[in-house]
C-alpha cells in the first residue's frame, strides 16, 4: 500500500457543463485541475469520477436534457465523452501531468474479478504518475443495467483504492435539514448516521442523474469502507484543498472507524440487487449468534432471477434485511433444492456439489450503519410447491 494519501473526487454535471449552452465550463476545469496538481505535489493520489459526458453531447443529438430518452443519452455520451476527456487531458497537460480514462459498467463493479482488475489498473496508473478519470460507460448501458449515478460509483472507487477522502463537488454547499430555499433551513456540518437524513434528500438537478439522496447513499458506502466523505459546492479557486483545509463550508460524513475486510465491504455495498432470500427466523437467530451459513432447508421464499456467484440480500420473515452473501446456486437451482429436501443434490442438479446455498466465508451480517434495502415485491417464488 502506498504511503501517499488517496482522494476520490466526484464532479457533478452542473459544474462542468453550462446549463443553457451545454458547453464546457473551462474556468472551473482549470481551477480544479490546477488544485489537483498542487495536491499531487503534496503527496496525494487523486481519482476523478466525472459526470458531464451526456450533457456535453446533447447538442450533437439536438436534444435538451428534459426531452432526451435513454437512446438519446447513449448517443449523447458517445459524442460528449471525447469532448470531456480531451478537455481534461489538455488542461492537465498544462499543469504537468497526464490523465488516463477508465470506463466501467455496473457489471464491472458488481463482479468481483472485474472489480479487482479495475483496482489493479488504477494502481498501475498511480505508479506511473497518471491521474485516473473513471466514468460509467453510458454508451452501452441501459437504465436497467447501469450504475445510475456517479456519486455511488465514486464511493465504490473509494473502497476499491482504500481512499482517505471521498469529496463530492456539487452546486450547493452541502446538506441541509430541509430544502435550503425554505425559511429556517439549517445547514448540517457533520453526519454520523446517514439514515437520519434520507427523508430530506430527494431533489435532483436538470443535468445530473443523482441528487442529495444518492450522495447520502454514497457517503454510507464510503463510511463502511473507512473513508470520510466531504460534500461541498464546486468553486473555481482551490475547490478541493480549501475543503481539506476546512477553509469553507461543507458537510462531513464521518467514517465508521476501522473498516471490515475488503471482501466484506464488497459483499455488503451493492449498487443493484441481483436477488434475495427470506429465511426462517431460527436460521436468522443462529446467524446472529455466529453460525454463518444458509442451507436449503432454511429458505422460506426466493426473490429474483439470479445466477451462481451473485450477491443475495438476506431477510427474516418480518421483511427486515439481516445479511448479504454470495450464492453457490442459481435461483432455479435454489428453488429446486429447497422444494425437494429429501433428495440428494447430485440427483436434483445432475452434478456433485456442496449442500450450502451460502457458505460461511461468503456471508456477512449487516451492521447498524448499513442502509438496508426493502424486500422486493416482484418475482417472488414461495418454496412450498
Amino acid at each position: 500500500m502506498s504511503a501517499r494519501k488517496r482522494i476520490v473526487v466526484k464532479i457533478g454535471s452542473s459544474l462542468l457543463a453550462n446549463s443553457k449552452r451545454l458547453t464546457l465550463r473551462y474556468a472551473f476545469m482549470h481551477g480544479l485541475l490546477s488544485d489537483i496538481a498542487d495536491l499531487r505535489e503534496q503527496g496525494y493520489d487523486v481519482v476523478l469520477t466525472s459526470s458531464g459526458a451526456v450533457a456535453l453531447g446533447l447538442n450533437a443529438v439536438n436534444k435538451s436534457p428534459e426531452e432526451a430518452d435513454v437512446l438519446d443519452k447513449q448517443a449523447a455520451a458517445a459524442c460528449g465523452q471525447p469532448l470531456l476527456l480531451n478537455a481534461y487531458g489538455q488542461v492537465a497537460a498544462e499543469h504537468g501531468y497526464i490523465i488516463g480514462q477508465v470506463l466501467v459498467t455496473l457489471g464491472d463493479i458488481e463482479e468481483r474479478r472485474s472489480f479487482l482488475n479495475i483496482r489493479n489498473t488504477i494502481q498501475r496508473l498511480f505508479e506511473h504518475g497518471v491521474m485516473p478519470v473513471v466514468n460509467e460507460n453510458d454508451t452501452v448501458t441501459t437504465q436497467e443495467i447501469r450504475v445510475g449515478d456517479n456519486d455511488r460509483l465514486a464511493a465504490k472507487v473509494a473502497h476499491m483504492i482504500q481512499a482517505d477522502h471521498l469529496i463530492i463537488l456539487t452546486s450547493v454547499d452541502g446538506l441541509y435539514d430541509r430544502d435550503p430555499s425554505e425559511p429556517g433551513a439549517q445547514f448540517i456540518e457533520t453526519i454520523d448516521d446517514v439514515s437520519s437524513y434520507l427523508a430530506v434528500t430527494d431533489s435532483t438537478s436538470a443535468l445530473g442523474s443523482g441528487g442529495m439522496l444518492t450522495k447520502m447513499h454514497a457517503a454510507n458506502m464510503a463510511q463502511d469502507a473507512g473513508c470520510e466523505t466531504l460534500i461541498a459546492r464546486g468553486i473555481i479557486e482551490r475547490p478541493i484543498s480549501s475543503i481539506l483545509a476546512k477553509e469553507r463550508r461543507h458537510t462531513r460524513c464521518v467514517a465508521k472507524g476501522t473498516p471490515a475486510s475488503s471482501w466484506a465491504v464488497w459483499l455488503t455495498n451493492r449498487l443493484q440487487m441481483a436477488g434475495s432470500l427470506v429465511l426462517k427466523q431460527e436460521r436468522i437467530d443462529a446467524m446472529l449468534a455466529g453460525d454463518l451459513v444458509v442451507e436449503r432447508a432454511d429458505i422460506v421464499s426466493i426473490h429474483g432471477d439470479f445466477q451462481k456467484g451473485d450477491v443475495l440480500h438476506i431477510y427474516n420473515e418480518a421483511d427486515e434485511e439481516c445479511a448479504r452473501g454470495l450464492t453457490n446456486f442459481s435461483s432455479n437451482e435454489t428453488l429446486l433444492l429447497a422444494r425437494h429436501l429429501d433428495q440428494p443434490i447430485s440427483e436434483l442438479l445432475g452434478y456433485e456439489g456442496g449442500t450450502r446455498v451460502i457458505s460461511p466465508e461468503n456471508l456477512v451480517m449487516l451492521q447498524n450503519h448499513h442502509l438496508p434495502w426493502d424486500v422486493p415485491t416482484d418475482q417472488v417464488t414461495l418454496v412450498a410447491s
